[in-house]
């Protein structure tokens, strides 16, 4: 969740588009071929795909990117993830209903999300290592950069969040 001060608070009236999603693959064609490539060795890497895509929406959350929030919630169905973890995703320190594995992944992409804030000390590098191995925490911190990357350009670009159909 972000709290704006009221001076800074956006104006929720101008939230249309800047640049197309698809006009912005149009502009930059390289950028999707690289992504592509780092998203395979992401698929490839052995670590779960639903915990992937709730680490890329809890980034996205932190981060404010509203098409990066949708497009990786629309994700998430369809690996039939369950409704209570994706509800509870913000709050899921409180929740009680994630693994500690994924409590050590979602901890672990908070941190490196939130670096600019804070040293991030032995300690937390050593809670993701008890649950993942060295190339796990790789390939995790990876996937929470290239999420990161993804919403530095989507929110301040506006791409229009992908809801699905009937919602």
């Amino acid at each position: 969740m972000r709290f704006y001060p009221e001076a800074t608070m956006p104006d929720t009236a101008t939230t249309s588009a800047r640049i197309d999603y698809k006009d912005f693959q149009a502009i930059l064609p390289e950028m999707g071929t690289g992504m592509a490539a780092v998203s395979h060795a992401l698929r490839r890497s052995g670590i779960e795909p639903e915990l992937l895509e709730m680490i890329k929406i809890r980034v996205s959350q932190l981060n404010g990117c509203a098409f990066c929030i949708q497009y990786h919630l629309n994700d998430a169905r369809k690996l039939n993830i369950l409704a209570a973890k994706l509800d509870l995703l913000a709050a899921w320190r409180e929740a009680g209903i994630f693994s500690e594995r994924e409590a050590a992944a979602l901890e672990w992409a908070e941190r490196v999300t939130l670096l600019a804030a804070h040293h991030i000390e032995d300690e937390a590098f050593a809670r993701v290592s008890a649950h993942f191995s060295a190339r796990e925490v790789v390939f995790l911190t990876t996937a929470i950069g290239q999420i990161n990357f993804w919403n530095r350009v989507a929110a301040p670009l506006r791409f229009t969040p992908p809801i699905p159909s009937g919602s």
